[in-house]
């Protein structure tokens, strides 16, 4: 072999066959059988880079012998070779997922220019299906952080339901990793190499989340100047990923329901519906049986998306698993930012502990990156590299209310809500009263600031 690409050529005429092979022989190894039967055969042994099959062969014609390619190989790029009356035949090989097609008599540059296009276009495949394979290790239950009971139930649930199409709802407080798990459900499923499509309901006006969903035709509304597709559409065959979905507004709530049930779409403005394969996953920070006695949230559609359950815990509720983040994220931003090795002192980690994360994952990896890149130079990280409010001394988040909650003196969601209380009084306070730059300092929502400032009884001016 000369260490160039295989082509098979398969044609019944052998003048056929040797003009394809002296095209191609000084940039390809070229292997030609006179009909379908020997191309069978032949390629039970050898993996060709390319092939060229004649549509109409005596026997097994070309159409059959893509479809056995087609069964054991769905990425050998395949172009047909037809005589010009038989192009409608052509397509349908295309349809049967064929590259391309060549009439004969056949034009020498054009078969050159298509033999190289299929091979670019295989490689250009192979290193997606290889770049999905990478995300799809990634996201893999065994690579997630967390060795707490809670956590191995929540890996075990993700691990049963990711196969199936059952669709999920995801809850759990902000920062806890709704997404991650979103993605983890996605790329372990058999629908890893289609389309996850995220779209974050609580981002998005109420007024523009239903063509962002379902698209809308030209001249449906004033702004509709071009027809625009929709997420749904763009997910088909994939999952759609439906963040803070307690966000929703009631009328999109019911368009959702007759989706998740009829498995059908209406564009805005569209004259008929439109069929859609979607996996859907939804994710929320809120109570929605609350919001379904309060009139906010369908009763019909928290049935229809509460199929499986996974409910993330709190970094609070699993202390064991902080010293696993600190040494994933440490690592992770090291290189990330191209930092040497560094580690936390003891002392760090145990100042780390104490803490009661209301922001959760999302925080602790927030204070790590800034941790690691203001710290001085030193292998080990000393406590004073943390930010202020956590070394402050005693307070709302020290180990003196800490030892209370284990002392059984106070309980951990009382001490929770005061600290959380005190941390958004402070913002509010710093922010001089304007909640939208309270929510961004707080790494969160107007929206999730007042729904939490409500829960805690915080009544301040609003300025914004």
């Amino acid at each position: 072999m000369t260490g160039k690409p295989v082509v098979l050529i398969v044609d019944d005429e052998a003048g056929v066959r040797e003009s394809v092979r002296m095209v191609l022989k000084d940039d390809w190894e070229t292997v030609t059988q006179p009909c379908g039967e020997d191309a069978i055969e032949w390629l039970k042994e050898n993996s060709p880079a390319l092939a060229f099959l004649d549509i109409l062969m005596p026997g097994i014609d070309g159409l059959e012998v893509l479809e056995h390619i087609r069964e054991s190989d769905s990425a050998l790029p395949v172009v047909m070779l037809t005589a010009t009356k038989t192009v409608r035949t052509a397509v349908r090989a295309m349809k049967l997922g064929a590259f391309d097609y060549i009439t004969k008599p056949f034009d020498v540059d054009e078969l050159r220019m298509v033999a190289s296009r299929a091979l670019k276009n295989a490689d250009l495949l192979r290193e997606v299906d290889q770049l999905r394979g990478e995300v799809g290790s990634h996201y893999s239950v065994d690579n997630m952080i967390g060795e707490s009971s809670l956590m191995e139930d929540v890996f075990n649930t993700v691990g049963r339901v990711a196969p199936l199409k059952t669709t999920v709802l995801i809850s759990g407080e902000s920062g806890t990793g709704k997404e991650l798990i979103a993605k983890a459900i996605h790329y372990n499923s058999p629908r890893a190499s289609e389309t996850l499509v995220t779209i974050n309901c609580a981002a998005i006006p109420d007024n523009l989340l239903e063509s962002e969903l379902f698209g809308h035709e030209k001249g449906s509304f004033t702004d509709a100047s071009a027809k625009k597709t929709g997420q749904f559409e763009i997910a088909d065959k994939g999952t759609l990923f439906l963040d803070e979905i307690g966000e929703m507004s009631p009328s999109l709530q019911a368009k959702l329901l007759r989706v998740l049930e009829e498995g059908e779409i209406m564009r805005v403005g569209g004259s008929g519906p439109l069929q859609v394969d979607v996996r859907v996953v939804a994710a929320t920070h809120r109570d929605l049986r609350k919001l379904i006695e309060e009139g906010a949230f369908r009763a019909d559609l928290y049935y229809r998306l509460n199929v499986v359950t996974v409910t993330l815990p709190p970094l609070r509720d699993r202390p064991e698993d902080i010293p696993l983040l600190i040494r994933h994220f440490v690592e992770k931003k090291t290189k990330e930012h191209g930092l040497p090795p560094r580690t936390l002192g003891q002392d760090t980690v145990e100042q780390l502990l104490c803490y009661p994360w209301p922001g959760n994952v999302r925080e602790l990896e927030n204070v790590i990156e800034r941790t690691l890149v203001l710290a001085p130079d030193g292998d080990e990280i000393g406590v004073n590299s943390l930010p202020p409010d956590m070394t402050a001394g005693p307070s709302t988040a020290g180990p003196g209310t800490r030892q209370m909650v284990l002392d059984g003196r106070k309980s951990l969601d009382l001490a929770v809500d005061e600290f959380e209380k005190d941390i958004i009084e402070e913002a509010l306070s710093r922010a001089r009263h304007n909640q939208t730059r309270a929510a961004r300092t707080l790494g969160t929502t107007r929206r999730i600031l007042k729904y939490r400032m409500d829960k805690l009884g915080i009544e301040q001016p609003d300025a914004s």
